[in-house]
């Protein structure tokens, strides 16, 4: 009966082989990640990876409103003189993106920086002059006139 004898080098080289071998397996199963978007008030911060995403690429027609109608998961209580800051993945910034409060547009133009900042009271005011005690808010990648990524957010106003 003959056994294969290896030297300790090579077992070494095998087990490092066998290693990378099922890292880079567990690797491919995952998906990438989407970028993130965060929202912070004074030291509460909540982020959130998108709700509906293409890798970048425009969601469809046929999708975008359901995605705008979905419910936040993440949620920060606010009073009205906080000033709440949104942040952004570069990537995102890049592109371009902007706001909806309600599943609605609340800006014309995109906002290309990583990072901006909005008192309180501008997302719990309506039209009318009622004050609602919760908003939703929506981060919203633009690549033109295309939408590339949804990012929700509630929130709720401090009694």
């Amino acid at each position: 009966m003959t056994v294969a004898y290896f030297s300790g080098r090579r077992r070494r080289a095998a087990a490092a082989l066998g290693a990378v071998s099922a890292g880079l397996l567990v690797l491919s199963a995952c998906d990438k990640p989407t970028p993130l978007a965060t929202v912070t008030v004074g030291s509460d911060s909540v982020h959130s990876e998108a709700s509906c995403y293409n890798d970048g690429d425009a969601i469809k027609e046929s999708q975008i409103q359901a995605c705008l109608n979905k419910k936040a998961e993440k949620t920060l209580t606010v009073s009205m003189d906080d000033k709440i800051r949104f942040g952004v993945d570069p990537e995102i910034a890049e592109n371009g993106w902007t706001l909806f409060i309600g599943g609605q547009q609340a800006e014309q133009e995109p906002y290309k920086k990583t990072y901006r900042t909005i008192p309180a009271s501008a997302f719990f005011s309506s039209q009318t002059g009622e004050t609602a005690n919760k908003a939703q808010v929506s981060i919203v990648e633009t690549t033109g006139k295309k939408l590339t990524g949804i990012w929700h957010f509630e929130l709720k106003k401090a009694s």
